[in-house]
């Protein structure tokens, strides 16, 4: 019977692949960045509304965020999708030499293209199999804007909008086929603006009060901070403003974006409090007035288990991609634009992360295998995503699969390329077929869900601290 459950997950998400693809290719298109995903959310929704899903737009002042549901009553089984692009990382599709499509232009560098997609898919193919085999659940999929600054699945758990949710799963395009058993690194965005004094910099510098001094001692300050955080927290930073472009102009004004990151949300939290320190002695080493803006907060990721290990079990059942030798063709062109030893560290990246040995994808271009399910919440993946707030509020499972060649890492040119081809259509696929199959289970299995529920209680015994500021808003963040 399981079997043929599989087979009808297969078939269903087969049946809606074609239209699925569509709506990946018109998000991947738009390339819209944060908060302002208007087509991208416009583009899923539809193919949910297709689905006979109903669908509520605009949620929480999130002008580009939805969540649509099916079904009247049963466990709630969630999805989640995300749609926005990254800045400057325009590029053809397919083609495997730099060629971006609008210079400057934003593109798919994280494939949320893909991500989207497939979790509608995902969504809609449990919807379509719940009622051929006449089990009761109801489904959503949350349209969640923002993920890669500003954080919109934070807004919808700070409201409590996933606190009625027996199960989330989510995925992840990337290069290997895995369910995530780590951690990630919570992490806040602030905003360190200095004002000070503008004057001539070489008639009269000591009326001159620079703002452009503080960011510098700011960051020196920072730099020695690294020494005494703890192991896996990181600081990093980008100017949002300089000033002015005038050597001989002391500058009254300048800006630093800084990302704090750690292991554990509450540790993320003193630490940010040891750089706004900081920030404040390079105010008055200067003479510069300061303000700090909290932008955003992520928390870190919380494995489930017992969700982890029914995803994995869904996944190896219903298999790899369904690679050919043409993607394999096209994947070994964008390996080869990689120097050889960066390949290689991403490769082992990769392994480390979906807990294989480090040559165990020695000789393949495509991932076409999957890898078993490894359980290390005390190990953390180096990134940060804002899933890890729906891992405080309700059990979560998120899988990795393979839409890329072996080795290409991340938030770059080659991984917008690669997000509109034909191998990363054949992952959105498999992820589509191993996220409904797990829904399925999991809305057949009251025992299993109560058992996911109560490792949340026991992994999060002091509940979800929203990590995202009060006064927060969902905009881009100004420098």
């Amino acid at each position: 019977m399981q079997q043929k459950d599989a087979q009808l997950v297969a078939a269903l998400v087969e049946e809606r692949g074609a239209r699925a693809e569509e709506a990946a290719r018109a998000v991947w298109q738009a390339a819209e960045l944060n908060w302002r995903e208007e087509k991208s959310a416009a583009a899923l929704a539809a193919f949910l509304e297709e689905a006979g899903f109903r669908v509520r737009r605009g949620m929480l002042d999130m002008p580009t965020a939805f969540i649509a549901e099916a079904g009247e009553s049963g466990p709630v089984i969630a999805f989640l999708a995300e749609y926005d692009a990254l800045p400057g990382l325009s590029q053809a599709a397919g083609e495997a030499a730099q060629h971006p499509l609008h210079a400057g232009g934003a593109g798919h560098g994280c494939g949320h293209n893909l991500l989207g997609a497939g979790a509608a898919l995902a969504a809609a193919a449990l919807r379509d199999v719940l009622a051929a085999l006449g089990v009761q659940a109801v489904v959503r999929c949350y349209g969640c804007p923002a993920e890669e600054d500003g954080g919109g699945k934070v807004f919808f758990a700070r409201a409590g909008a996933f606190d009625d949710v027996d199960a989330v799963f989510a995925w992840h395009p990337g290069d290997a086929n895995y369910v995530l058993g780590q951690g990630t690194l919570a992490v806040t965005g602030v905003l360190y603006r200095f004002a000070g004094r503008t004057a001539h910099a070489a008639a009269a510098p000591h009326t001159g009060r620079s703002a452009l001094d503080a960011c510098e001692l700011m960051n020196v300050g920072c730099n020695y901070l690294r020494e005494h955080i703890p192991t896996g927290a990181r600081l990093h930073y980008a100017y949002r403003d300089t000033g002015g472009t005038a050597p001989n102009v002391v500058p009254d004004h300048a800006c630093l974006h800084y990302y704090i990151r750690a292991p554990k949300v509450r540790e993320m939290m003193q630490i940010k409090q040891r750089v706004d320190d900081v920030a404040r002695g390079a105010a008055l080493m200067t003479g510069t007035q300061l303000t700090i803006t909290e932008v955003d907060g992520f928390s870190d990721y919380v494995p489930n288990r017992t969700l982890g290990e029914l995803l994995a079990a869904c996944l190896a059942e219903t298999g790899a991609p369904d690679f050919d030798e043409e993607d394999r063709a096209l994947a070994a062109r964008f390996a080869a634009t990689l120097p050889p030893e960066v390949l290689r560290a991403n490769v082992e990246n990769t392994c480390a992360e979906a807990g294989l040995d480090a040559h165990a994808l020695d000789g393949r271009v495509l991932c076409d295998v999957t890898a078993p399910y490894v359980h290390d919440p005390a190990r953390c993946e180096p990134g940060s995503t804002d899933v890890g707030d729906v891992s405080y509020c309700a059990p979560t499972a998120q899988l990795y699969c393979a839409t890329l060649a072996l080795g290409s890492g991340g938030h770059n040119w080659q991984v917008t390329a690669q997000s509109a081809c034909r191998h990363g259509f054949a992952g959105m696929r498999a992820a589509a077929r191993a996220l409904a199959l797990a829904g399925l289970r999991a809305a057949q299995d009251p025992t299993l869900l109560e058992k996911a529920r109560e490792e949340l209680r026991r992994t999060c015994p002091e509940g979800y601290l929203c990590p995202m500021p009060e006064q927060a808003r969902p905009a881009p963040a100004e420098g």
